[in-house]
């Protein structure tokens, strides 16, 4: 059997073995009373990854790998998972088969460089590659959300430091004002009025935003339509579509550099790309990409139809193609525009820094005024008094 039917077969396995992953008895229960805890996590099958690199390039045996990793493990359900991956191996399945087991945990990437590495006999150096990938992808991840999380704590302290002061320092404040509510201010009577509402029908307002941010999640995850909105959405918003971008086409890159170079056939290279992306248009282009090449046509001319993909990476894919060295030349673009991605982050983050405390500022000092306006207003009608 050779790589490509061997590759095929693992990816039709996992996908089929979706279905049956939570069957009974697959996955030993942990002993004792009540546990809950999550699945294994981005940094679980990393240190996974690595410890197995390391013993297998210490000529240790992949069972005996397995069973020491395996009994060191604290989360009893990824230990179960890889004690059952112990257990299909001295079966007489391969690893690549007993990791497609298991869809939920590991991949279709992870599953088709395994199975490349299986052909090649090169699994220990395999894994050190997909041990380099995943950190490399966390690091990524890791980055984008350092980019938001300072937005966000901003905003949350912008929204809670004006709800503060529209519902317990406004209202004491204006009982010296009460009775003469004509003569104050447009401002005043907007920001009364606005306090007065929070007031008396918060028990609709909260939950309301509640189920607005809910049905938002809902409408951009869980439906096809709302997530290709969101997902257009993105590469529009000025100070997002950069960052979008730069993360989708350094993922796409780096992927199809990794899995090229691992040997993993182009049209399976293709697909788990797609899969990967992360956005619903660049996993259309994908798809795409894969149909036309699978009819004859190469990368670059599939690639150039599309407008998502800049016209310098295409051409240097086009040269990877004509000259053979595509998997080089997609670890190139991947690492150009990794680096792109983090000077991204920073100018989005000095950016965006600044405007959110000027936002919080124009909050905070409107109602300041509200307050302050009909203090002189009274005072010069005392005076003219």
């Amino acid at each position: 059997m050779n790589i490509l039917e061997k590759i095929s077969s693992v990816s039709s396995r996992s996908q089929s073995a979706a279905k049956t992953a939570a069957a009974p008895g697959k996955t030993p229960k942990p002993k004792g009373g009540f546990q809950f805890e999550f699945g294994p996590s981005r940094k679980d099958i990393l240190n996974f990854t690595n410890q197995l690199a390391v013993m297998l390039r210490a000529g240790i045996s992949l069972q005996d790998a397995l069973e020491s990793i395996g009994s060191q493990m604290e989360k009893q359900k990824f230990r179960a998972i890889v004690m059952d991956l112990k257990q299909q191996i001295e079966a007489g399945k391969s690893f690549s088969q007993a990791l497609g087991s298991h869809p939920e945990v590991f991949n279709n990437l992870y599953i088709n460089m395994v199975a490349a590495a299986e052909i090649s006999g090169s699994m220990s150096s395999m894994l050190q590659r997909l041990a380099e990938y995943l950190d490399q992808e966390a690091e990524t991840r890791g980055q984008v959300i350092s980019a938001m999380v300072y937005p966000i704590i901003i905003g949350v302290m912008a929204v809670t430091c004006v709800t503060f002061l529209l519902t317990f320092v406004l209202p004491r404040f204006l009982l010296v004002f009460e009775g003469k509510e004509h003569l104050l201010p447009t401002p005043t009577k907007l920001i009364m009025a606005l306090s007065s509402g929070i007031r008396g029908y918060w028990f609709i307002i909260f939950p309301a935003l509640g189920g607005l941010m809910w049905g938002f999640w809902y409408l951009t995850r869980k439906t096809q339509a709302g997530k290709q909105w969101w997902d257009r959405t993105k590469l529009r918003i000025p100070l997002l579509k950069t960052l979008c971008r730069s993360l989708y086409i350094t993922r796409s890159m780096h992927t199809m550099g990794v899995l090229t170079n691992a040997g993993v056939p182009i049209l399976d290279t293709i697909s788990i790309t797609a899969q990967i992306t992360g956005n619903s248009l660049y996993e259309q282009m994908w798809k795409g990409v894969f149909e036309e090449v699978r009819e004859g046509k190469k990368i670059a001319s599939s690639l150039g139809r599309y407008t998502l993909m800049p016209g310098n990476v295409v051409q240097m894919i086009q040269s990877g193609e004509e000259s053979g060295t595509l998997g080089d030349v997609l670890d190139d673009i991947s690492q150009f525009y990794a680096r792109e991605l983090r000077t991204v982050i920073k100018t989005v983050t000095s950016m965006i820094e600044p405007l959110m405390i000027v936002v919080m500022g124009v909050l905070v000092g409107f109602i300041a005024m509200s307050i302050i306006l009909p203090i002189f207003k009274m005072s010069s009608v005392v005076t003219s008094g």
